[in-house]
C-alpha cells in the first residue's frame, strides 16, 4: 500500500535513505514546500550515523498526468543534463515500490529562490534580474544541445502532434472554450509556416518559477517532467507566455528581459537564429497549453483525485489565458477596453445578516489578517484561498447580470436558442468546423466580451494589471 498523498512519515523516509545511501540515516526538518500544483516537493535534512548532514529534496506525484514522464525517466534526464553542463540538482536515488513512498526520487537541495514574485521584485535579486535573460538563453541552448542518444526514451512531439494532443484533452474534459478553439484553428493554419528545425530535447516547462535563482542569477533548472523531443523554440515561447511574467508584462522573457535580448543570447549560445514569427507561434501554443493544463488541474480537484484549493482556483484562471490568446491573435491591434465596473448589484435574500457575501468577506479577512502574514505552504494556500473568496464575493454581487448579457450576445451571434452552456458548446463547435469564417470579426468580438466578463469576476486587474510592490 502506498503512503497517503500529502503526508510523509519521517522515520519511513529515514529508512529509505538508509536503504539507498547507507550509514544509518535520520531525517529532520521535513516540510512540504509551497507551489507544485501537480507534484509534491518535500525538503528535509538527512543525517548519517557519523553526524554528517545533507539537505535533500523528495519529488513525488499525487498520480499520473497527461504528458508527464515517469520518475525513472526524469531521474535519467537530470543525470544527462548534469553531464551536459546544464545547471540542475544532483539526483541521489529513485524511489522504488518497496520504499512505500509513492513514485518519485530524491535529489540534493540547491539553495536559492524559486518564487517569481520575489525574484522579480526583491532588491537582493537586482543583479540577478540583469543577468537572467542571458543565463536562461544559454541554459536553454545547453539543454537543446544534449545528444539525443544519451537521453532516456522520450516521446517525439512536434507541433502538429501537440496541437492534436491538446485538442484531444479539451474534448476529453468536455468543457467548451471558444477562445481556445480560435487558438487551435490559428495554430493549425500556421503550423506549416514553421521553419525546419533539428529535433532536440525540449524541457517542456522552461519558465520563471522552475528556476532556482541566487543573487548572482540562475543556479538550477527544475521540473523536467514534461520533457520530450521536438522543436527547441517551444521552450523559448513557453518562457515568454504572459502568465510567467508574474505582473511584469512589459518584460516578455520571464518578466525579467526582452524578447530581443533572449533571442540574441540564444543565437550566440546555440548558433541557431530564431525569427519573431517562430517564437510567436510557440507563445500562442504555450498560452493555450497553460490554459488546458489549468483545466486539467481543476478537473483533478472536481473529480476528487487531488482535493486542493490551489487546483480549484486554477479553473478560474483559464479566462486569463483565453484573454491572452485573443490578444496574441488580434493582429489588427484592437484596443483593450477599460476594465468592467465593480460588481455591486444587491442580492435579495430571506436570511439574516450577515449575508452570504458578508460571510465570505469575513473569512477572507481572517485569512488575510491572521494566516497570510505567516510563511510556508499554509500562508501560500491562504493567499490562494483569499483570492478564491474574493472571486465568490464578486460573483455573488453580480446578481445574474453577466449571464443575461452573455445569453444576449450568443443568441444574437448564433441565432440559436438555449442556455449559455448550450450556446457556448455550439459556438465552440462552429468555430472548429469553420462554419463561422464569414463572421470572424463578430465571433472575435463576442468571444472577447465573454472572456472579459469572466475576468471581471475571476481577476478584474488582469486586463490592467497592478504590479505588486
Amino acid at each position: 500500500m502506498l503512503a497517503p498523498m500529502s503526508t510523509i512519515d519521517a522515520d519511513r523516509l529515514a529508512a529509505v535513505c538508509t536503504r539507498h545511501l547507507g550509514h544509518g540515516y535520520s531525517v529532520t526538518e521535513l516540510r512540504r514546500l509551497s507551489g507544485g500544483a501537480s507534484r509534491e516537493t518535500w525538503a528535509f535534512v538527512a543525517t548519517d550515523a557519523s553526524g554528517e548532514r545533507e539537505e535533500l529534496v523528495l519529488r513525488r506525484d499525487p498520480g499520473a498526468s497527461i504528458g508527464q514522464t515517469d520518475r525513472a525517466t526524469e531521474y535519467r534526464l537530470l543525470q544527462a543534463a548534469a553531464a551536459g553542463g546544464v545547471a540542475v540538482p544532483i539526483v541521489r536515488f529513485i524511489i522504488e515500490d518497496e520504499d512505500d513512498l509513492g513514485a518519485g526520487f530524491v535529489m540534493s537541495r540547491v539553495d536559492g529562490e524559486t518564487i517569481p514574485r520575489k525574484i522579480l521584485r526583491n532588491p537582493e535579486f537586482t543583479e540577478a534580474r540583469s543577468r537572467l535573460t542571458d543565463q536562461c538563453a544559454r541554459a536553454a541552448a545547453a539543454i537543446h544541445a544534449l545528444p539525443i542518444e544519451i537521453l532516456p526514451s522520450l516521446a517525439r512531439q512536434e507541433a502538429p502532434t501537440l496541437i492534436d494532443q491538446f485538442r484531444g484533452v479539451m474534448d476529453m474534459l468536455g468543457e467548451p472554450h471558444p477562445a481556445f478553439e480560435l487558438g487551435l484553428r490559428w495554430l493549425s493554419e500556421h503550423v506549416t509556416d514553421l521553419p525546419a528545425t533539428p529535433t532536440a530535447l525540449v524541457h517542456g516547462d522552461f519558465r520563471n518559477g522552475n528556476f532556482i535563482v541566487g543573487p548572482e542569477g540562475l543556479r538550477a533548472v527544475l521540473d523536467w517532467e514534461l520533457a520530450h523531443l521536438g522543436d527547441p523554440v517551444e521552450d523559448l515561447g513557453w518562457l515568454c507566455v504572459k502568465s510567467w511574467r508574474f505582473g511584469n508584462v512589459d518584460q516578455s522573457a520571464g518578466g525579467f528581459g526582452s524578447v530581443e535580448a533572449l533571442l540574441e543570447s540564444y543565437e550566440a549560445a546555440s548558433g541557431q537564429a530564431v525569427t519573431p514569427g517562430h517564437l510567436h507561434f510557440w507563445e500562442v501554443f504555450g498560452t493555450l497549453k497553460w490554459g488546458v493544463i489549468c483545466e486539467m488541474q481543476a478537473s483533478s480537484h472536481l473529480q476528487g483525485l487531488v482535493r486542493s484549493v490551489e487546483l480549484a482556483a486554477l479553473g478560474r484562471r483559464i479566462a486569463e489565458m483565453e484573454w491572452d490568446i485573443l490578444d496574441l491573435l488580434d493582429t489588427a491591434g484592437a484596443s483593450i477596453p477599460a476594465p468592467a465596473a465593480p460588481l455591486s448589484t444587491p442580492i435579495v435574500t430571506m436570511h439574516d445578516r450577515p449575508t452570504a457575501a458578508e460571510l465570505v468577506e469575513s473569512v477572507r479577512e481572517y485569512l488575510e489578517q491572521d494566516v497570510m502574514p505567516g510563511d510556508g505552504r499554509v500562508a501560500f494556500h491562504a493567499r490562494v484561498a483569499s483570492k478564491v473568496l474574493a472571486m465568490v464575493e464578486r460573483e455573488l454581487a453580480d446578481g445574474g447580470e453577466q449571464y443575461r448579457a452573455e445569453l444576449t450576445r450568443l443568441t444574437g451571434l448564433l441565432a440559436y436558442d438555449g442556455t449559455v452552456r448550450e450556446l457556448t458548446v455550439e459556438l465552440a463547435r462552429r468555430i472548429r468546423s469553420g462554419e463561422l469564417e464569414d463572421l470572424e470579426e463578430q465571433v472575435f468580438a463576442v468571444v472577447r466580451a465573454s472572456v472579459r466578463s469572466k475576468l471581471a469576476v475571476s481577476n478584474p486587474e488582469y486586463i490592467t494589471p497592478v504590479v505588486e510592490e
